[in-house]
């Protein structure tokens, strides 16, 4: 089996994972929640206008993993109930290569979207440009790392019948860094943002390194 192979096998599970986020509204629903998140916090506060700045980072960093976790259930599910699992199984492509694709196409459908829309509402709260645009690089740099360990989660919950509150309570612990390093990075006004990207940075390539085959692992588990 040659490169090609399984760049084409990973570009048709990317294609595959987007048309089905798109035409299912999977790809809508975690963006309109992340922003209602993001305009209900400056209410929650009372409108108090230096507060909400205060927190606007973190409310952001946390609608970003809410509406992560919205997105974590038809990650693998819907593969394994309608056999593409076993395909991908038995396919001549390293399965780690397989989830990664899938989680890339978890992040173009959720991740991007909260992370083009995030310095918007980052302004809307009143926040500086230059927080807007620390936030902006923080996203970039984090927002990986809640698809592929949320990517974990997904995997170890799929041949659960009914996973109901079990899969954010795996996924929130393994997040907890991107959500801390990530609202530190946020802010430039902090002295240790700059070294808080650099954890954040490091965090997702740690996630990148070890996610597709922990994920390989549970999906093998599932299928038997």
């Amino acid at each position: 089996m040659g490169p090609s192979v399984a760049v084409t096998a990973c570009l048709h599970v990317l294609r595959l994972d987007l048309i089905a986020a798109i035409r299912g509204g999977g790809a809508g629903v975690p963006l309109a929640f992340f922003l209602l998140v993001a305009a209900l916090a400056p209410i929650a506060v009372g409108g108090n206008p230096e507060l909400s700045v205060r927190i606007s980072a973190g409310v952001i960093w946390l609608g970003a993993l809410l509406a992560a976790l919205l997105s974590l259930d038809r990650m693998f599910r819907p593969d394994l109930e309608d056999g593409c699992l076993a395909v991908l199984l038995t396919a001549p492509v390293p399965l780690e290569a397989l989830v990664l694709a899938k989680c890339l196409a978890n992040w173009l459908t959720t991740g991007l979207p909260v992370l083009v829309a995030a310095p918007v509402a980052a302004l809307l709260h009143g926040a500086t440009i230059d927080t807007a645009v620390y936030l902006m690089v923080a996203l970039l740099a984090g927002t990986p790392s809640l698809s592929l360990l949320g990517g974990i989660t997904a995997a170890l919950t799929a041949g659960l019948r009914a996973p109901g509150v079990l899969m954010p309570v795996l996924a929130m612990p393994l997040s907890a860094p991107a959500l801390l390093f990530g609202t530190v990075a946020s802010d430039p006004a902090l002295a240790a943002s700059d070294e808080a990207l650099l954890f954040l940075i490091a965090f997702s390539i740690a996630a990148l390194a070890v996610a597709p085959f922990a994920i390989s692992a549970a999906l093998r588990q599932a299928e038997q």
